[in-house]
C-alpha cells in the first residue's frame, strides 16, 4: 500500500487522536519499526508528561488496551503501519512523510508563542503612545522608529519560530543546531 493517495479529511479524521499521532511520531523515530511495548511506554509517558521509567501500570494498561484495540488496527486500515497482533510488531509504511505536517512536533514542549506575539506588541504599543504623547525622551519624531521597531521585532520572532518548528530547515550555509 506503499502508493495509496491520502485525502485531507482522511488524513484529519485518522490523527485527530493524539495516540495515534504519537505512535506514528514514534514509529518514525525508531526508524519506522518497533515492538509494542515500547510503543505503550513511550505513548503513556508523553500523556502523563513524565519519563518512561515513571509510567504507572494503570497508565500503561490504559494506553496499550486502546492502542491494542483500536488505534493500531485503524492506522493498519487506513495503510500507514503494518501491525502484527500476534508478535505485537508494528511497521511504518514507505509513505511516512505524507504525515508530517498532521503530528504534533514534541508535545509537552511547545514554546507560548502567543505569549511572546503578545509581549512584543505591547512593548511596540506603549512606545507608540509614549511617542504620540511626547512623554520624556520620547518625540513623535521617534513614532515611525518605533513602529518600524515594531515590525521588525514581530517579524524576528515569526523567523524563529518558523525556524523552531521545523527542525530539518537546512540553510545555505548548513542546517540549524539545536
Amino acid at each position: 500500500m506503499t502508493d495509496r493517495e491520502f485525502g485531507q479529511a482522511e488524513l484529519f479524521d485518522v490523527f485527530s487522536n493524539a495516540r495515534r499521532r504519537h505512535a506514528v511520531r514514534y514509529l518514525k523515530r525508531r526508524g519506522g519499526t518497533c515492538d509494542l511495548a515500547p510503543l505503550v511506554e513511550q505513548v503513556a509517558a508523553w500523556e502523563n508528561g513524565i519519563g518512561t521509567d515513571d509510567v504507572t501500570r494503570t497508565q500503561r494498561r490504559r494506553v496499550y488496551i486502546s492502542l491494542y484495540q483500536t488505534h493500531l488496527p485503524m492506522l493498519e486500515d487506513h495503510g500507514i503501519v503494518d501491525w502484527n497482533p500476534d508478535t505485537h510488531t508494528i511497521e511504518l509504511l514507505p509513505n511516512a512523510d505524507v504525515f508530517e505536517p498532521y503530528l504534533d512536533r514534541r508535545p509537552g514542549s511547545q514554546r507560548p508563542w502567543h505569549r511572546i506575539y503578545a509581549a512584543v506588541t505591547a512593548l511596540g504599543v506603549v512606545g507608540l503612545v509614549l511617542a504620540w504623547l511626547s512623554v520624556g525622551p520620547v518625540t513623535t519624531a521617534l513614532a515611525p522608529a518605533v513602529a518600524v521597531a515594531l515590525c521588525l521585532a514581530v517579524l524576528a520572532v515569526a523567523i524563529v519560530q518558523h525556524v523552531s518548528r521545523r527542525p530539518e530547515l537546512t540553510l545555505p550555509f548548513g542546517p540549524i543546531g539545536r
